[in-house]
């Protein structure tokens, strides 16, 4: 079967809009290749301080994000759509930077394999490895190792906004913990707080390419007994209430569950929130401050910031 790879080169910042527009496209997952995700894993592992890339001889020139579809008879349409969606995204505040599309015709063989090259097993925070499949690693005794099958949904583990978030839960969860993985893309923070120790973890995602991606996630990793998925919004499909709740959605969407998040969080309970890009910070900010929430902490890594908020001691009384 033909399949058209569809590239587009754009900036980091807007990495995650566009993934999402290729996702409405109907793909089935995406690989992005971006310099500045390497750079920080290469570079500086091992702590939160971002590298400035200007120490090193090293230019950035963009990020790439490549996805696949079918040569059917509605492909140029879709191309259009594509191409028109990502068009929009300035007038949301985004640097698109070139959004350059290109195409380029391959086979199934070609297409199922090339996914591969791209992912490596990386080590993110203090002892969580993501490990793809089909790699062979020697886990050390204080790592926690998460397969991952990726090119199916967002998360991958190397994007800044998924190292952070995996940074705060090993900083948050213990064996008492309910977890709350609100967008869970492929899984890979739900399969983290499980793999953390979590009593119970919740995965929710609208997509149903997510929703499946961490279902198989999940069942690589053995957590079916730890981890419940649905589909669907928040407010519609979780009833019960979280000590931790973990985002990683974009600024505008934050905003938005800011308003109910509070219902959803047992006392003192924590919110970490990311895939935020920093000229959006301080909305989301005053938004959760405004909502009944105060801010813990703010990290940031390259574009992106993560904000742990948690619920104000007072806000029953």
């Amino acid at each position: 079967m033909e399949w058209i790879e569809i590239s587009i080169k754009t900036t980091t910042e807007a990495v995650e809009a566009i993934s999402n527009i290729l996702y409405d496209a109907g793909v089935s997952g995406v690989v992005i290749e971006d310099p500045k995700d390497f750079l920080f894993m290469e570079k500086d592992e091992n702590a939160w301080d971002y590298v400035d890339e200007s120490l090193f001889d090293f230019q950035y020139e963009g990020a790439i994000v490549k996805s696949y579809l079918p040569a059917t008879a509605d492909l140029l349409e879709k191309i259009e759509e594509i191409k028109q969606k990502i068009n929009t995204l300035p007038e949301y505040g985004l640097d698109i930077g070139i959004a350059e599309l290109t195409t380029n015709a391959v086979y199934e063989e070609d297409w199922s394999n090339s996914w591969k090259k791209y992912y490596k097993t990386t080590k993110l925070g203090r002892n969580i490895v993501i490990k793809p499949t089909w790699e062979e690693y020697n886990e050390k005794p204080d790592e926690i190792v998460i397969e991952m099958d990726p090119g199916m949904a967002f998360g991958t583990g190397t994007h800044e906004t998924t190292i952070m978030c995996v940074m705060e839960l090993e900083n948050c969860v213990d064996p008492d913990s309910t977890v709350f993985d609100i967008g869970c893309g492929s899984g890979i923070l739900a399969i983290t707080a499980a793999k953390l120790g979590a009593k119970k973890v919740i995965a929710v995602d609208i997509d149903e390419v997510a929703v499946q991606a961490t279902k198989n996630n999940v069942t690589l990793n053995n957590m079916e007994n730890k981890i419940e998925i649905h589909r669907g919004d928040l407010m519609d499909v979780v009833t019960e209430k979280a000590d931790i709740i973990v985002a990683n959605i974009i600024a505008e969407i934050i905003v938005i569950l800011s308003k109910d998040i509070k219902n959803f969080l047992k006392e003192k309970g924590i919110f970490i929130a990311s895939g935020i890009i920093l000229d959006k910070v301080e909305e989301v900010k005053e938004s959760l401050v405004s909502n009944g929430l105060e801010i813990v902490k703010v990290e940031k890594m390259g574009e992106w910031a993560a904000i742990v908020s948690k619920l104000k001691d007072d806000i029953n009384e």
